[in-house]
C-alpha cells in the first residue's frame, strides 16, 4: 500500500489572521489539496486560536466529507477544545502538547509524568465514549519507553515527532540515530497493532530517507508545503510530493 499524505493547512489560516481578512480561504485550500490527491486534511485548533478558528473546524470537516477523506484534528487536552471535537466528530483526533509561548509544537507529549499520563488517558477515554468511531493518535517522541506507555491507552496510532530529525537533515548532520529509533518504533507499534505515523518539520527532501527506509504509513506535512506553494502553487507542490511518495510503497515488514 502507499503511504498516506495528510496536508496541514494551518498556515493558510496564519496568513488570513495576519490581516484579519476573509482570505486566503481555508476551505479553498482544503478543497485544492484533496482534489489533487491528498489523503486527509490536518488542522490544529490551538487554545490561543493563533491560526485555525472554531468555525474553521466545521467548515473544513464539511469539505473532507464532500471528498470522502478524513479530517485529522490536532488539539491539546483542553476541556473546551475537547468539547469542540465532540461536537464536530472528526474522523481523527491527534493529541499534542501545547504551550502558549511556543512558535510551534516543540516535542511530543510527556507521558512519563503521572499527571500528564492521567490527563491524556482520561481525554482518550472521554473522546472514545462520546464520538462513535473516532480514531485517536498521540504525538510522541519515538523512544520505546514512551511508546510502551502509549500502548496502554485506547489509541489507534502514534504520530512520531520528526522535528529533531528534520533539523539534523537540514543542517547536514548525521541522522542515523533517528532512522534507527524510528525503525524500532515501527516494529514495536506494529506488534501492538497501533498505526505508525510521522510529522513535524518535514520537507520534500527530508521526507525521502523516511520513505526509503519504509518507516511510516502516514505523513502529516504543512509548513513546508504552504511555504513552497508561494513559488510553485499549492496544487503542484501536493502533486509532486504524492508522486515522490508513490515510488515507495509502505509495507508492515522491512
Amino acid at each position: 500500500m502507499k503511504a498516506r499524505l495528510g496536508v496541514n493547512i494551518d498556515h493558510v489560516a496564519t496568513l488570513r489572521q495576519a490581516r484579519g481578512e476573509n482570505y486566503p480561504s481555508i476551505v479553498d485550500a482544503a478543497s485544492t489539496v484533496l482534489r489533487d490527491g491528498a489523503d486527509q486534511i490536518t488542522i490544529h485548533l490551538r487554545e490561543d486560536r493563533r491560526h485555525i478558528q472554531d468555525t474553521d473546524v466545521e467548515a473544513v470537516h464539511l469539505v473532507t466529507k464532500k471528498f470522502g477523506k478524513p479530517l485529522n484534528l490536532e488539539m491539546g487536552c483542553n476541556d473546551e477544545i475537547v468539547e469542540i471535537a465532540v461536537a464536530t466528530a472528526p474522523n481523527w483526533v491527534c493529541l499534542v502538547p501545547e504551550k502558549r509561548e511556543e512558535k510551534t509544537t516543540e516535542g511530543g507529549l510527556d507521558l512519563k509524568t503521572k499527571a500528564n499520563y492521567d490527563k491524556v488517558m482520561s481525554t482518550c477515554k472521554y473522546l472514545k465514549s462520546k464520538v462513535e468511531g473516532i480514531k485517536i493518535s498521540l504525538f510522541l517522541e519515538g523512544d520505546i519507553e514512551t511508546l510502551t506507555l502509549a500502548s496502554e491507552m485506547p489509541i489507534d496510532a502514534v504520530e512520531v515527532h520528526t522535528g529533531d530529525y528534520a533539523r539534523a537533515f537540514l543542517n547536514d548532520e548525521n541522522y542515523d540515530e533517528f532512522i534507527s529509533q524510528y525503525k524500532n518504533a515501527k516494529v514495536f507499534l506494529t506488534s501492538k497493532k497501533i498505526g505508525c505515523h510521522a510529522g513535524h518539520g518535514l520537507t520534500a527532501q527530508s521526507l525521502m530517507p523516511l520513505l526509503e527506509n519504509n518507516l511510516f504509513e502516514e505523513y502529516n506535512i504543512g509548513h513546508w508545503i504552504i511555504c513552497q506553494a508561494l513559488f510553485d502553487g499549492l496544487s503542484k507542490v501536493v502533486k509532486d510530493m504524492l508522486t515522490s511518495m508513490s515510488d515507495y510503497p509502505y509495507t508492515l515488514k522491512d
